[in-house]
């Protein structure tokens, strides 16, 4: 990976992008990828997109979902300890001894989830981390002490975990579910304009926010651009590490390349096209079912207004909803090379119907 690339990379995933909170992270994101690109729009609610060859009549979309999970401050106690909501898919049994940020007004305050000591507790009666009982502490004493600090209900709170790359192959950290799918699809922009790529038609990549509480982002922005198709890449979880069954979760494995998920939001056209560019360009693929719904901002576009012919290229992820998420880095790689070669190959006023 390129410097450049990897200084992208940190920055962007490194800074809290929270759902209905994206726009630091937008911003990121958008001042990388406006070199690769010829104009941008934006959204009342924050989705950023490049366009490429923005006064064409055919449209392609990649996607992906800026938005990361977090917390909502809820309830400050007389003592001042502050209990939380959630704010996506939020995991609370990972949350004891975490350290946070809550975001104020006045700028971050510093907390932790706090636990009661293993030497107090009754191992017999033991309750397991759950929303009753976890707890922020950001070493007040009182509740006047903490909103001194400008901490309200409602504001949001993210982990403080930082990216770091483990044993030189994955990227670990919090919030790659889903940004590293922008840093993929700006990569594919990227790439296009390093190698000069004349596409047909134009090209939006599109970064869409609160993916995380019902693909709302997504769900706006198709009816925007209403492309005529579009390629979503996300995550996707590993299944090869402890407590995952394979019978129910399928057989996933990182280092083994993107995934093609099948489904009834999945257009078969479109899918069989991207099989064939994998294997003529000996880029490592794994398939996957998806059952009734794909649980990513690929339904949103596939039955947005007239229908969109759409396809999901997911990333294989270990730990997904922790601040352990790990990616690994050549997976990374060979979604960006499938995406780029997909779109270096295709052709303007492809008919993706059945039936025609």
């Amino acid at each position: 990976m390129r410097n450049k690339s990897r200084e992208f990379l940190e920055a962007y995933l490194n800074n809290a992008s929270p759902t209905g909170f994206e726009s630091a992270g937008q911003q990121i994101w958008l001042d990388y990828i406006r070199p690769y690109i010829d104009e941008y729009m934006s959204d009342t609610y924050g989705t950023v997109v490049g366009i490429i060859n923005p006064g064409a009549k055919y449209k392609v979309a990649i996607e992906a979902h800026a938005d990361e999970i977090s917390w909502f401050v809820n309830y400050i106690t007389e003592e001042g300890y502050i209990y939380v909501t959630l704010n996506g898919g939020s995991d609370h049994q990972i949350a004891p001894s975490k350290r946070v940020n809550i975001h104020t007004d006045n700028g971050v305050v510093k907390a932790i989830f706090g636990w009661p000591a293993i030497h107090v507790r009754d191992r017999e009666k033991e309750e397991a981390p759950s929303m009753k009982n976890i707890f922020l502490d950001c070493g007040c004493s009182s509740r006047k002490e903490v909103e001194k600090l400008g901490v309200h209900p409602g504001c949001v709170v993210t982990f403080e975990d930082e990216l770091m790359t483990l044993n030189d192959r994955y990227f670990v950290g919090r919030g790659l579910d889903n940004r590293i799918g922008g840093f993929m699809i700006a990569e594919a922009a990227r790439l296009i304009r390093k190698n000069k790529i004349e596409l047909p038609y134009g090209l939006y990549i599109v970064n869409a926010v609160q993916e995380e509480i019902g693909l709302r982002g997504a769900e706006m922005i198709s009816r925007r651009i209403e492309p005529d198709l579009a390629i979503i890449t996300d995550v996707t979880h590993d299944t090869q590490s402890p407590m995952y069954d394979k019978k129910l979760e399928g057989d996933i494995s990182c280092g083994k390349g993107p995934v093609l998920t099948y489904g009834s939001a999945v257009h078969n056209n479109l899918l069989h096209m991207m099989v064939e560019v994998a294997k003529k360009k000996k880029i490592p693929f794994q398939r996957a079912a998806a059952s009734r719904y794909t649980g990513t901002d690929t339904d949103a576009f596939a039955y947005s207004g007239k229908g969109v012919a759409s396809a999901l290229i997911a990333l294989p992820l270990k730990y997904m909803h922790t601040t352990v998420e790990a990616a690994h880095r050549e997976d990374v790689e060979n979604v960006i090379r499938l995406i780029y070669e997909v779109l270096a190959q295709l052709e303007a006023g492809r008919d993706f119907r059945y039936i025609k």
